[in-house]
């Protein structure tokens, strides 16, 4: 059976495009007084906070990708939503909102009952720290991030095959755990599990991505099999 062509870049040009005109919270909150009904643009501007000529110059760019329609009546121009399903991507983006909202309340309320989620490392801190012999850094992330890039010496240790890698941490060293970011709860997880063994554990308050926009090094590459070969250490 034929599989089908991956679709290509330039068919989804046009949703960047909207993407764009909608990354604005002035614009989407235009929309939100618009979509309560034909509105001038005066009174607009004036829901929302803002001079005539930046609600205008806001409200250009949502009708030119077709979001809002307008109209003259006499000295005023009056906006209306545009045609097709704009209240269901306004809704769709505050659930998603929402979601992301609830999820950080969630890591943030599990913090505040585990310490070992607030005990962070900060970037300053780990710099300063790399050269101690008795430092580990530990990346958390699936084993084809950690390939694509991951800390200079970092030994990789997904969630699943934490139990299986504590014999290859070294007893008395500080660990540090890293993932995606800083509301990326692999690392706490971990630092959680290697605590509850009584090892030395910690976050990093970031994660890679923060440390790659740094500037600092990056080393490529996949790691040891867990259990068949040495993990390489830190130092």
């Amino acid at each position: 059976m034929p599989t089908a062509a991956p679709p290509a870049p330039e068919r989804f040009a046009d949703l960047a495009e909207l993407a764009r005109t909608l990354s604005h919270a002035h614009r989407l909150l235009l929309l939100e007084h618009i979509a309560q009904g034909e509105r001038p643009v005066e009174r607009l501007a004036e829901l929302a906070g803002l001079s005539i000529a930046n609600a205008s110059q806001h409200l250009q760019h949502l009708k030119r990708s077709g979001l809002v329609l307008s109209r003259r009546d006499g000295k005023h121009v009056l906006y209306r939503l545009g045609d097709g399903p704009i209240l269901a991507v306004l809704d769709a983006l505050r659930r998603q909102a929402e979601h992301q909202r609830g999820a950080i309340r969630a890591l943030l309320n599990d913090a505040a009952a585990r310490p070992e989620a607030l005990d962070g490392v900060t970037l300053d801190e780990l710099l300063r720290r790399l050269n101690d012999g008795d430092l580990i850094l530990l990346d958390v992330r699936p084993a084809d991030e950690y390939a694509a890039g991951h800390l200079p010496g970092a030994l990789n240790l997904p969630p699943e095959l934490l139990e299986h890698g504590l014999e290859q941490l070294r007893a008395g060293a500080e660990i540090i755990a890293y993932c995606r970011g800083p509301y990326c709860v692999l690392s706490t997880q971990a630092v959680a599990a290697l605590r509850a063994r009584g090892l030395n554990a910690r976050r990093l308050d970031s994660g890679f991505p923060q440390w790659k926009a740094a500037g600092l090094e990056v080393e490529v590459g996949a790691a040891a099999v867990v259990g068949k070969k040495p993990l390489r250490a830190a130092g």
